[in-house]
């Protein structure tokens, strides 16, 4: 089953079901108006989504053309955004070019943090920046949205509480994050708002690419139209997803519609650092990767941050070669 937000002109716009193809929607308000109506309701309401879901793939029910320029966010608006690090081979590569060891217990317990989740940005809306030296950086995540989970709760009970999965565009300004860790209080202003896929979708809409806890697919992240990175979600995945709800959920409840995010999809290469696209490698899902291999091995980075005018476009293909989500593709602009 494949979800979307359509804008409306409300804050929290109208929960629409997507076909397989992305091509038609249906309306979803008689059954729930908003997705996280739906989350907050969704043993009972699933099953009728589901239903209709089948009917718009047999043209049993009415529909229009979906188009993703007109898709919020999945949740425009969530009660919780917190971002894991689940591929330590980038925390790795970030460390190291600053000449710091990765302490042993990165590899056992997850790094996360709290974003902002009060207005994420819509998957075709530019990405609105004041100062090019902010270093704007995108980050090409998996996320999923959870039901209810207690504090607490076993990675059995984690998993069986993630009802859906997208792609995040997790911009980050790496010219303020060193300061602001120097401060020890965490991210803030370097985090602005992210942006998600115009689809979620069902674990068992990814059929065989998801084993339960990893997404088995390319990232594809393109920068002004040329492949950037095309890391597999399913590798060097240290923490799944279990583990990163579970971590979440250590100290406190997780209320229904809760995103939890990957963090960067990252890839070794020959048990070392990855290479461009262009050299034959699956490339990166951040500049910021490169540039840290720049710095090992040149001694300082080459790699420009985003400029205003850039374009960044992040999607996932099944193997069939169909898109699963839609696409985030983002202009970075001057903020007025």
């Amino acid at each position: 089953m494949k979800l979307a937000t359509l804008k409306d002109g409300s804050r929290d716009g109208r929960l629409v079901v997507v076909n397989k193809s992305l091509t038609r929607c249906t309306e979803a308000a008689h059954i729930a108006p908003t997705l996280q109506a739906a989350l907050d309701n969704w043993a009972a309401v699933a099953p009728k989504l589901a239903v209709l879901a089948e009917s718009l793939e047999h043209d049993a029910v009415p529909s229009m053309r979906f188009h993703e320029h007109n898709a919020h966010s999945p949740l425009p608006r969530a009660y919780q955004w917190a971002d894991g690090s689940a591929y330590v081979n980038h925390v790795e590569l970030v460390r190291k070019a600053r000449g710091a060891e990765l302490p042993e217990s990165f590899w056992t317990d997850p790094l996360m943090y709290q974003g902002g989740s009060d207005s994420f940005l819509s998957p075709r809306d530019p990405v609105v920046m004041a100062d090019e030296a902010y270093g704007i950086d995108m980050e090409g995540e998996v996320a999923v949205i959870v039901d209810d989970v207690p504090m607490g709760a076993s990675v059995d009970q984690a998993r069986a509480a993630i009802r859906l999965i997208m792609l995040v565009n997790d911009v980050s300004l790496r010219g303020l994050i060193p300061a602001e860790l120097a401060k020890g209080f965490g991210f803030f202003q370097s985090k602005p708002s992210s942006a998600f896929s115009p689809v979620a979708v069902t674990p068992e809409e990814l059929g065989e690419a998801w084993d339960g806890g990893k997404v088995h697919l390319p990232l594809r992240v393109d920068v002004n139209g040329k492949p950037f990175g095309r890391a597999n979600a399913g590798i060097d995945m240290t923490f799944d997803f279990p583990a990163l709800v579970a971590h979440a959920a250590k100290t406190r409840p997780l209320t229904a519609g809760s995103i939890i995010g990957s963090g960067t999809v990252s890839n070794k290469l020959d048990g070392g650092a990855g290479k461009p696209v262009a050299e034959g490698g699956v490339g990166y899902s951040c500049i910021a990767e490169i540039r840290m291999i720049e710095t090992i091995r040149d001694g300082a980075p080459k790699t420009p941050f985003l400029q205003f005018g850039d374009t960044v476009r992040i999607e996932m293909l099944d193997r069939d070669g169909h898109s699963v989500f839609g696409a985030i593709e983002q202009r970075i602009e001057r903020h007025a």
